[in-house]
């Protein structure tokens, strides 16, 4: 029975030595936060500093919300964000199985839909949704580079704001 638990034990650690994630993770997502109110405050603070809201909807059950949270704590991502963006994170619980929560705060911003987590959403101080085509396009965060992350991020913090449709 030992013998069973030591090989059980090994195989779990070889497995999990190779999968290893590649990127930092972070568990930054707060079901019981007051979500709405969070996000209002953002939009004040990035109206008084001039920055934008960097609104962040995911779970700490999924590995790619943790994987976005991971790399906006790196001291790389924290002096962009520091900078130029007001940063939210918002616990969209599970929106795929029909158990989303905090949705209405992607509807307030245009975005109609989460088909799964995490989504990325850029507004200007007013509210404008600034990156409406690739907002929900994040899913596949913990499997983007660094670099190809740390582009987009910087390039929306300089995007001009579309107007509010």
């Amino acid at each position: 029975m030992a013998a069973l638990l030591a090989l059980a034990l090994t195989a779990c650690a070889n497995t999990r030595d190779a999968a290893a994630p590649t990127h930092p993770e972070a568990r930054a997502y707060t079901a019981e936060a007051d979500a709405m109110a969070d996000v209002d405050a953002a939009l004040t603070r990035a109206a008084a500093s001039g920055k934008r809201v960097l609104l962040a909807m995911g779970a700490n059950w999924c590995h790619d919300s943790r994987a976005l949270a991971g790399w906006l704590e790196t001291p790389r991502f924290a002096a962009l964000t520091a900078a130029h963006y007001e940063v939210v994170y918002v616990d969209i619980g599970v929106p795929q199985t029909g158990e989303g929560r905090n949705l209405d705060i992607a509807h307030r911003f245009g975005l109609a839909d989460i088909p799964g987590t995490p989504a990325l959403l850029v507004l200007s101080a007013d509210g404008a949704l600034l990156n409406r085509e690739t907002a929900a396009t994040w899913r596949n965060a913990a499997s983007r580079s660094e670099d190809a992350i740390f582009a987009e991020l910087a390039a929306l913090a300089e995007a001009p704001a579309l107007p509010v449709p």
